[in-house]
């Protein structure tokens, strides 16, 4: 399957690619399939791009990639609805909130996505700890 989207051309998929928000992602609830591919020349982002609206995609990055002791614990509600059986079977990524300097990009690890990619299925949660902001800067000085 293919999609082209707005800003990275056309993409190649398979069904077995795609990530299942059942909720969507606020702002966006309509939207509930996606795939993740990386940009190209660069191993530290990726892009979640919905395959419903091929002008919608979200650049994200991986939380250790920005703070190496990271940590979130899942509730019950949320293993259960992403059918998490292993804790190898999660991926967590943080969406950016890039801008022309540098300094001024962001990504917000108070809302992670969380991914079963075993099973393709994935939300997006809020963590109640105040050592994660919205806007955390991605580069440090």
């Amino acid at each position: 399957m293919k999609i082209q989207t707005k800003y990275h051309g056309t993409k190649e998929y398979n069904e077995d690619e795609v990530i299942t928000f059942k909720k969507g992602i606020p702002g966006f609830e309509e939207l509930t399939k996606f795939i993740i591919f990386q940009v190209e020349e660069n191993e530290v982002f990726s892009i979640l791009h919905s395959i419903e609206d091929e002008k919608l995609g979200f650049v994200v990055v991986s939380p250790f990639y920005v703070m190496e002791n990271y940590e979130l614990k899942l509730s019950d509600r949320i293993i259960e609805e992403l059918k998490i059986e292993n804790p190898d079977d999660v991926l967590v990524l943080n969406t950016v909130t890039l801008s022309s300097k540098m300094e001024d990009i962001t990504t917000n690890l108070q809302a992670p996505l969380i991914i079963n990619i075993q099973n393709k299925l994935g939300e997006q949660i809020i963590i109640d700890n105040g050592k994660y902001k919205i806007k955390h800067p991605l580069f440090k000085e």
